[in-house]
């Protein structure tokens, strides 16, 4: 019998046959599955996912984060020849927090240049933690420009084929806006523009919050007692107007409706219950897990998540860790997709 204690890494495993695991998404994006949970009952509904609207009500708030996906994933050569794979981070004053493979093969000093624009080199400025390192670009006047060029969308490990072109496309919200994420916010990725606008003619308020997926994210988790993991540091910002509606809807009695774990760590991030909802921007490193106190959020969408995750556990500690396990079960038994490209789940209240 597994032992359930929430604070035990041992007890978010769970077994997935890996034909479940998705390798491109459902085509149009709202024909996804949705599994919907009642963390009060722990009762699950079997749906597709443009029946979300059933649960939304006048006057609730959807929230979304509009981070856009970079094409973050660079191949690189030594003068040796030897290849290195580069996955950007994020933008640190002028020099990019990256990932690269084989870290040993990239110490401080090492220079490699992109076959496609050889005048093109990174440099590795410092050796981070987590084999991290930091880099800077030379003879690249526009590091964007030449990043959308050469750069492939990063798709998750666990997509076991090149990304393709198409990714550009399918693996980004239709909502994107400010470029910054190594990874997507992929629960969103369920979305249509007609979907959105047929909730929104439903008068439930659509709202934007920024948060750009970095290594905090989909770091995995190591320590056997997940209370001493760390996250890292991820940028989020929120706007005026998106604080003033919010405010707005918990003073009605509505909901706000995060979609996705990266939206729910922002909103749990800004809110202060003397004060509310403020426009304010920053980095959060804010891990949730079974015992925490849920102050801003009503409802979840979010997706499947890996074993072992920090995104299941910020699942657990809204559901209960007995019901998301439930649920995951019921999952693999009525074969979903499981992961970024995967189907969806809705924790109501």
């Amino acid at each position: 019998m597994k032992d359930l204690n929430p604070y035990l890494l041992q007890s978010y495993q769970f077994d997935l046959p890996p034909h479940l695991i998705a390798q491109f998404p459902a085509e149009p994006r709202d024909e996804a599955r949705l599994l919907v949970m009642d963390r009060q009952t722990g009762e699950f509904e079997d749906r597709i996912f443009k029946d979300i609207i059933e649960y939304l009500e006048p006057g609730d708030t959807l929230v979304l984060n509009n981070t856009r996906v970079i094409p973050a994933r660079l191949f690189a050569r030594k003068k040796t020849g030897a290849r290195i794979e580069i996955l950007l981070l994020n933008q640190e004053n002028g020099h990019w927090k990256a990932l690269v493979k084989p870290a040993r093969r990239m110490p401080l000093g090492t220079r490699v240049f992109f076959e496609t624009s050889p005048q093109v080199e990174a440099e590795v400025v410092a050796e981070l933690e987590d084999g991290a390192r930091l880099l800077t670009f030379h003879n690249c006047p526009n590091e964007m420009e030449f990043i959308n060029g050469v750069g492939q969308m990063p798709l998750p490990p666990y997509i076991n084929r090149p990304a393709e072109e198409d990714d550009k496309i399918r693996y980004q919200t239709v909502y994107a806006q400010s470029a910054g994420s190594a990874a997507a916010p992929t629960a969103g990725l369920h979305f249509t523009e007609e979907l959105l606008e047929r909730i929104a003619a439903q008068g439930i308020n659509i709202a934007p919050v920024l948060l750009h997926v970095g290594l905090g994210t989909f770091r995995p988790v190591s320590s056997k007692d997940i209370r001493n993991h760390q996250m890292h540091y991820e940028y989020y910002q929120i706007d005026a107007k998106t604080a003033y509606l919010l405010n707005n809807t918990k003073q009605n009695g509505k909901n706000i409706i995060a979609v996705g774990t990266t939206v729910v760590r922002t909103l749990e991030t800004v809110y202060n219950e003397n004060h509310g909802f403020t426009a304010q921007s920053g980095e959060t490193n804010r891990f949730i897990y079974p015992g925490y106190r849920y102050r801003a959020v009503d409802k979840i969408i979010t997706n499947f998540h890996l074993p072992g995750s920090s995104l299941i556990m910020l699942v657990a500690a809204f559901a209960g860790l007995d019901n998301t396990l439930k649920a995951y079960r019921h999952a693999v038994e009525k074969e979903y997709r499981f992961f970024s490209y995967g189907d969806a789940m809705l924790v109501s209240k």
